[in-house]
């Protein structure tokens, strides 16, 4: 039985800073040139959204363990897939 898919998203609840925080940790590990202006992930940019996609891109690439979404303590793992438009999660 295959496991169930699931995804990466920064909770709600997390501050600027850590969301910022996130996203350059997870960006200096994996390729996140899907949150560049012009591609598919860039809108709506704030850090909210990119910090998601940041993270998620993270979180796959590196085998999709609970862990790899921990972003101290600010990573929520969820089962209802995050994509929109023309923005793809992985």
């Amino acid at each position: 039985m295959e496991m169930q898919k699931t995804w990466c998203v920064a909770k709600p609840s997390s501050d600027q800073a850590t969301l910022l925080a996130n996203i350059n940790y997870a960006c200096s590990q994996v390729d996140c040139r899907v949150l560049q202006r012009g591609c598919p992930c860039f809108s709506p940019d704030n850090l909210m959204n990119h910090a998601s996609i940041a993270m998620n891109l993270y979180y796959q690439s590196k085998g999709r363990n609970t862990w790899n979404c921990d972003f101290k303590g600010s990573g929520l793992i969820v089962v209802t897939n995050p994509s929109y438009a023309t923005c793809i999660y992985e």
